[in-house]
């Protein structure tokens, strides 16, 4: 039954946001007047397949490993174009909207995410409270003196202008506020309510925070972790509307930036390629969230959406990072990179993707064997 779940919900995981990155660009293209030839979710044998009055075929494969929109394009030998159809080929579109159709795949996976996380503000999200517990002796809050039941409340930048302080509602919040601070090594205060009741502000300078390692829990080593809460100190975390898509993207935006900092982190060695995690750890995590509830499942889903459409910005031929690289290319020298030239850094990108997949899956194989 456990296999039944975890086999479903990574199914309906890769469906929705393979899908609807898939449908940005579906879109984009449709507004732009490029004809799409194949909307595809999966790969392999189709087990679905239908021809839409505008002649787009839509295809469900086997293997829910991915997707593609296949466009009309001049550029394609095995795609005959008669005069009639020239100007509906994605190659006979201006550079701002062939920028724009590839570049909206990425987009929609973070309206996706926005949406998610709105709709679990929306209904009411119970959140773990940022109080902490005792920090480490030798670490930075321990120096600073933060000590068990602190209540943080309030967060700002060490070097701004204002001495407000922005609310910190949960732990969670206050998690990738902290790890933004880290990996983009910029000071902090926070603003906390002691056990005592008291009120304090305490700063935590650049120079002071611990650096990015492999193998290594940054906010182990900066000593803030949260304390162990009993469910009635639990605090309900519920949005109107509007204030609703304002955190929802505020967070989205926290999650993006930071993320992207961590897989920067892969090219300079500070993130070690061990926590890359494969199609294995993508069906364990969707299961088990799905089974914590719908809420957590719409989380799960949020992160992977925001992840997907990182992934895909990537400068890496076969992404649509690497169009856009492409595109930049045009945009600065006049021409189009020569399609010579184009094959050739598919063929080398494809090797890499494949590289880095297998590395992965194998990554989830030893957690899965010998943890």
């Amino acid at each position: 039954m456990q296999g039944l779940i975890t086999l479903f919900t990574f199914a309906v995981t890769i469906g929705i946001l393979v899908g609807f990155h898939e449908y940005g660009h579906y879109a984009a293209a449709r507004m732009c007047g490029v004809r799409v030839l194949r909307f595809a979710i999966g790969f392999g044998k189709p087990l679905f397949r239908f021809t839409s009055k505008n002649k787009t075929e839509w295809v469900i494969g086997s293997i829910p490993l991915g997707g593609y929109v296949k466009l009309l394009d001049g550029r394609d030998p095995e795609q005959q174009i008669d005069a009639a159809n020239e100007a509906n080929a994605f190659d006979r579109k201006p550079l701002w909207q062939r920028s724009f159709i590839v570049a909206a795949g990425p987009l929609a996976n973070f309206i996706l995410a926005i949406a998610f996380l709105m709709v679990i503000y929306l209904a009411g999200a119970v959140q773990l409270p940022a109080r902490l517990q005792a920090p480490p002796e030798a670490s930075v809050a321990a120096k600073v003196g933060l000590v068990a039941g602190d209540l943080v409340t309030g967060w700002r930048d060490i070097d701004s202008a204002s001495s407000d302080f922005e609310p910190v509602i949960s732990w969670n919040q206050l998690r990738w506020q902290l790890l933004d601070a880290i990996t983009g090594e910029k000071g902090f205060v926070l603003e906390l309510t002691s056990p005592s009741g008291g009120r304090i502000a305490v700063p935590f300078p650049a120079d002071a925070l611990p650096q990015i390692q492999p193998k290594q829990d940054p906010l182990q080593a900066l000593g803030i972790r949260p304390a162990s809460t009993k469910p009635e100190d639990m605090v309900m975390l519920r949005l109107g509307p509007i204030d609703a898509l304002i955190y929802a993207s505020e967070r989205v935006w926290l999650i993006t930036v930071v993320s992207a900092k961590l897989m920067l982190g892969l090219v300079t060695g500070e993130t070690s390629l061990n926590q890359l995690g494969g199609p294995l750890s993508i069906a364990d995590m969707a299961g088990k969230s799905a089974q914590v509830g719908w809420q957590a499942f719409f989380g799960f889903l949020a992160l992977m959406s925001i992840s997907i459409g990182l992934l895909n910005l990537i400068p890496i031929p076969m992404l649509d990072g690497g169009q856009l690289l492409y595109d930049a290319w045009e945009l600065v020298s006049g021409k189009r990179l020569p399609v010579s030239v184009q094959e050739w850094l598919h063929k080398f990108s494809f090797i890499l993707l494949i590289s880095l997949t297998l590395f992965a899956l194998f990554n989830d194989l030893q957690r899965y064997f010998l943890s």
